[in-house]
């Protein structure tokens, strides 16, 4: 990862005059048709796309992403920038985004803090105008593996005490009373992974002027202190499908963490493997 993640409005400006920028906007079509960043290409299936981490489900989620964010206009020598609606408004999918090209091995990406809502605090302008860019080859590159965790990980880290499963779903998700953001029964089963612990994704974040924003380093540490984490703790992240849990996974890079990894499966493929442990009611001790 590069050390530098989050940028803001005004360093944004600075790189689109610059050159060499590619916006991608996370957000529904719907939303982006209102109103978005002037350049910026819609990517709303970096969002909804749900992945498997079978070798067959990566295979397939590499193919689609480098298939996109080709035509998006990415071929290796581009900064490329998401945003969402605001950082709790899409669940994440500006750094969900972040993270699938930095799985696929891209490093020169950055996120808007704050997304739209703080471009338009600072007074920015969006337009309706929809952008046409230039395909280009994607690079291919395995780099970024090492951030993409399967089921079989996740299973086998169960007996390891050392790294921490981290749950970072709302807390109807946590206690059970609902298998999904998209309903109660989206996903076959209910609960949780054996053993994680739980640190609601929201707590990362705290209110600004200009909407949601990533809490100080000292904060998050504070926050992951309460779950076991210091900054040499390894940390597995999961959530339903990856958006929450990569919010996350930005929150614990800005803290410092040195070893976060993630399960982009999530609750969504682990809930449809009976074979896999569950935990269900209310957390014991």
């Amino acid at each position: 990862m590069p050390d530098k993640i989050l940028i803001s409005p005004a360093e944004l400006t600075d790189l689109i005059a610059a050159g060499g920028t590619v916006l991608i906007d996370t957000r529904s079509p719907e939303n982006y048709a209102a109103g978005h960043i002037a350049g910026a290409v819609n990517m709303f299936d970096i969002f909804t796309y749900l992945a498997m981490s079978t070798k067959e489900g990566m295979a397939e989620l590499k193919d689609k992403f480098t298939a996109a964010f080709g035509a998006a206009g990415i071929g290796g020598d581009e900064t490329v920038v998401f945003y969402e609606g605001s950082m709790n408004s899409g669940f994440g999918m500006s750094c969900r985004g972040y993270y699938l090209l930095s799985f696929l091995g891209y490093s020169k990406a950055h996120i808007l803090h704050g997304g739209l809502a703080a471009w338009q605090a600072a007074g920015l302008e969006v337009t309706t105008e929809v952008p046409s860019p230039a395909a280009k080859s994607f690079p291919e590159s395995t780099a970024g593996e090492h951030m993409m965790l399967d089921k079989e990980d996740m299973l086998q880290a169960l007996e390891n005490a050392a790294i921490v499963k981290l749950d970072v779903r709302d807390v109807d998700e946590w206690i059970g009373t609902s298998s999904s953001p998209y309903g109660p029964d989206f996903a076959p089963r209910k609960g949780r992974i054996p053993g994680a612990k739980w640190l609601e994704w929201y707590r990362l974040m705290k209110p600004t002027a200009a909407g949601p924003m990533f809490k100080s380093k000292d904060e998050l540490l504070a926050e992951l202190h309460t779950v076991g984490v210091k900054p040499e703790t390894p940390v597995y992240l999961y959530c339903f499908k990856g958006a929450r849990a990569s919010n996350s996974l930005v929150a614990l890079h800005e803290a410092g963490i040195k070893d976060v990894r993630m399960y982009f499966g999530s609750w969504n493929e682990w809930s449809r493997d009976p074979a896999l442990p569950i935990e269900t009611g209310m957390p014991h001790a």
